[in-house]
């Protein structure tokens, strides 16, 4: 897949992933990028804008790469200690959701997120762009059956806290011990069986007049409020 993006770029070099191709803009000034590349031999096509905006359709800052797709996670490697913190992603859509919840849970420390396969939007280049780079440092497991995976997690000592507008408030809940934070749908928040899996529902008081937040905005709200009483 085409990944773009000066912070992604950077982020895979020192990584020392595989990259296949790089595709620059002819006039990109960035020497540090340039080097790298040059010392991990990768092959570099100098392009013109449109040839570039051909290939990545977002702003791509001048540097493109071909790289293998994704690899995920096993849901085993997620779960590695006794104070773990997961996220999990009920059916997101919004890639640029997606990549924002990303960037926060690697700030944050979280251990991982987990998405479903199915009727959800997957890691793509629009993802690895808006997380900038961070995806490079948190694991994401993809697996068939959430309501599964959430019983594989209790199974392994995970409580699970659900968000939703109908709930206890988030800064009256015990994020103690080993916890997997659940983010539903942008449009139709966490679906039935998730909901009813959860050990808690946290909720964020709505003093205005929308009645709910963004999914990557709720999310960081929770995490942070974890992190804080988890020290």
């Amino acid at each position: 897949m085409y990944v773009f993006g000066k912070n992604v770029a950077l982020e895979i070099l020192k990584k020392g992933d595989k990259i296949k191709k790089a595709y620059i803009y002819k006039d990109f000034n960035d020497k540090n990028i340039i080097s790298a590349l040059q010392k991990s031999k990768i092959c570099i096509n100098y392009c013109t804008k449109m040839e570039l905006d051909k290939l990545a359709n977002g702003n791509h800052q001048g540097i493109i790469l071909s790289v293998p797709d994704y690899e995920y996670a096993d849901i085993s490697e997620l779960v590695n200690g006794n104070n773990d913190l997961l996220v999990i992603l009920d059916h997101l859509e919004d890639p640029h959701n997606l990549g924002a919840i990303i960037r926060t849970c690697e700030a944050a420390g979280v251990n991982g997120i987990i998405i479903p396969k199915d009727r959800s939007v997957s890691v793509n280049s629009t993802v690895m762009k808006v997380s900038a780079g961070a995806l490079e440092n948190i694991k994401i497991s993809c697996v068939t059956n959430l309501n599964n995976t959430i019983k594989y997690l209790k199974d392994n000592g995970f409580w699970i806290i659900g968000t939703d507008m109908c709930g206890t408030p988030y800064d009256k809940i015990d994020y103690s011990g080993k916890i997997a934070i659940v983010t539903g749908n942008e449009g139709n928040g966490m679906s039935k069986l998730v909901t009813e899996s959860c050990d808690f529902i946290a909720s964020i008081p709505m003093r205005g007049k929308i009645n709910s937040l963004n999914a990557s905005v709720a999310t960081g709200i929770i995490v942070y409020e974890a992190i804080k009483c988890r020290r």
